[in-house]
């Protein structure tokens, strides 16, 4: 099992910047991707970045040139600085973590609240 803490979600003003931390605990070993969805309301929790073992990353369009997604392997964390925020990224925040095991399988935070008010 994995157990993930997030912090850094808040709210900040359009054009602002947040930073959100996600720290993985418990079997960490075969993590093989880490990243971050997002959910607004009334909406699908959709992929904003990931980053896996090797540093590839991936980028939901929506956000390429302002988020970079970021990971220190040796504290299990992951990372996603948000800059120039707009109000259509208000959503909760989600980190994801993909451990491989029998199977790839998929451990999620318990969310945090990023709000950009206009």
């Amino acid at each position: 099992q994995v157990q993930l803490v997030e912090s850094g979600g808040g709210l900040v003003q359009t054009g602002g910047s947040l930073r959100l931390s996600c720290a993985a605990s418990g079997s960490t070993a075969s993590i093989i991707v880490m990243g971050w969805y997002r959910q607004a309301p009334g909406k699908q929790r959709e992929l904003v970045a990931a980053i896996s073992n090797s540093g590839s990353t991936n980028y939901a369009d929506s956000v390429k040139g302002r988020f970079t997604i970021s990971r220190d392997n040796a504290k299990n964390t992951v990372y996603l600085q948000m800059n120039s925020l707009k109000p259509e990224d208000t959503a909760v925040y989600y980190c994801n973590v993909k451990r491989l095991s029998v199977r790839v399988n998929d451990y999620w935070g318990q969310g945090t609240q990023v709000t950009v008010s206009s």
